[in-house]
């Protein structure tokens, strides 16, 4: 459970970074599972304004794989439960980001809860994003930006840039005024949990390192979205001890229900 502290300070400013929340044994086996052909075989590009490229992988449903039982594990399902507070905590879904050196691409200034509204959840407060690094995220690399405190601007209007979705930029430079810029530095191992309605961005890669990371999405169950219809984000999740990452040993991402960029819907990625 995250202390009180930690948890008023989510809600007064829209993120929390928790350090060496997983240990540097289990973010090797996790990274492991992540380079494997099965996560990489499955990813596609979204490109930037300016034709460069990041790779992501997205799945819907947390199963027994490796990724799998580090998003529905104790230390992250009761992490999520203490900031969305009661009801039932669900796995939207799982997405592996893969920001290449020196050709990773950049993210528009948006909200999750931008896309999100369009799959038709009506309660932005019962829902949730949790990045953990398996990689160390710096300025250099592209590590995410957010504007602190934005979250209580509500949501802002999103259109298409290139391949993304990015909120109407009249409303992010007035918003840039009067919100401090945070740049979510990130160790291996370290999670970042933040708001729906938190504006977030990150530049493009241009340097030598990889920035990798896996973003997991929660949702509580009486949030039933009426545009959505992978039935995950309203299925509670079963909970495993934290010990089970390690114990089960590595588990490649296998029979999961992997989204296809021919059939994409309008989800968040970063």
């Amino acid at each position: 459970m995250l202390t009180p502290s930690q948890q008023e300070s989510y809600h007064q400013d829209g993120f929390l970074i928790v350090r060496e929340l997983f240990s540097p044994e289990e973010i090797a086996l996790l990274y492991s599972v992540a380079t494997d052909d099965t996560v990489t075989g499955n990813s596609f590009d979204l490109n930037d304004q300016d034709g460069k490229k990041t790779k992501l992988t997205l799945w819907f449903t947390a199963g027994d794989d490796s990724f799998g039982l580090m998003s529905r594990c104790e230390r992250m399902i009761q992490s999520v439960q203490s900031l969305l507070g009661p009801g039932e905590v669900c796995h939207f879904h799982s997405k592996i980001m893969q920001k290449q050196p020196r050709v990773g691409g950049a993210w528009e200034w948006h909200q999750d809860y931008g896309y999100w509204y369009k799959n038709g959840f009506l309660y932005p407060e019962a829902m949730i994003s949790v990045m953990l690094a398996l990689t160390d995220a710096t300025k250099e690399n592209g590590c995410l930006q957010v504007l602190k405190g934005t979250h209580k601007m509500q949501r802002f209007e999103h259109t298409f840039v290139g391949e993304q979705q990015g909120a109407d930029l009249d409303f992010v430079a007035e918003a840039e005024k009067i919100s401090e810029l945070i740049y979510c530095e990130l160790k291996a191992g370290d999670v970042l949990f933040f708001h729906p309605n938190l504006l977030h961005r990150s530049e493009a890669n241009l340097s030598d390192k990889a920035r990798w990371s896996v973003i997991s999405a929660y949702n509580l169950s009486y949030n039933k979205p009426f545009r959505e219809k992978n039935t995950s984000c309203i299925t509670p999740v079963e909970m495993v001890q934290d010990e089970a990452i390690l114990a089960s040993g590595q588990r490649k991402v296998s029979g999961a229900d992997f989204l296809v960029k021919e059939k994409e819907i309008t989800l968040n990625v970063k």
